[in-house]
């Protein structure tokens, strides 16, 4: 964490052009108590950065997110060879409705999200031979209400472990390529409370294909 925190909370609470009023709405707490974490009479601890990141991104989805877009093109993002593909779900869609567009099997009894407002699609691979620990957090938080979507996966296991240790959480996992999944895994999803999708597309192609479609509609 960096040596000031309070003063990184506010840059991106700028960045993010939110109001302390709007932060504090949608973390449940006084205005008066993001004032104190912003000017270094509380230090944050990991819930409460955890907290703050999630009212950012909530604030910004529903703008349509165009601090993230931004984000996500000064970083980059679409062009790391990790990274297959984005799309973006502006009505938001139904949990059932990417399970039929993936080809996919639930593999949790996890209540899934009311909406779903995008994808990511990442080479689990690539991004173990190629991102940097800070390009993987940033994937990571570049996916809060969306679906992260993990190809050329063997067991299932690595990707939820990332997520596990992720500080911000998507709203849904699809993982793509295992006949099975291990069960650790999926142990790891109830605990992380988010839905985990086996994907039975028969190729990467065929899964991209599925999700580009639902942004198209």
């Amino acid at each position: 964490m960096s040596e000031h925190p309070w003063r990184e909370l506010r840059r991106w609470r700028e960045a993010f052009q939110a109001s302390q009023i709007q932060v504090a709405r949608k973390m449940g707490v006084s205005p008066s108590v993001v004032s104190d974490y912003e000017k270094g009479r509380r230090t944050p601890g990991v819930q409460f950065v955890r907290r703050y990141v999630e009212a950012l991104l909530e604030i910004d989805s529903e703008r349509g997110w165009p601090t993230v877009k931004n984000l996500a093109k000064s970083y980059g993002l679409k062009h790391l060879r990790a990274v297959l593909d984005m799309g973006e779900l502006e009505e938001g869609i139904d949990f059932d409705e990417l399970v039929k567009a993936v080809k996919g099997i639930p593999l949790t009894s996890i209540a899934p999200p009311e909406k779903v407002y995008g994808y990511t699609v990442v080479d689990s691979i690539s991004a173990i031979l190629s991102l940097s620990g800070n390009e993987f957090l940033y994937i990571m938080g570049a996916t809060s209400r969306r679906a992260l979507v993990f190809t050329h996966v063997t067991t299932g296991r690595s990707p939820m472990i990332a997520v596990r240790v992720a500080p911000i959480k998507p709203a849904v996992v699809v993982v793509h390529g295992p006949k099975r999944v291990d069960f650790l895994a999926v142990m790891l999803a109830e605990a992380e409370h988010i839905p985990l999708i086996l994907s039975t597309a028969k190729t990467v192609k065929e899964l991209l294909e599925g999700l580009r479609r639902l942004a198209r509609t």
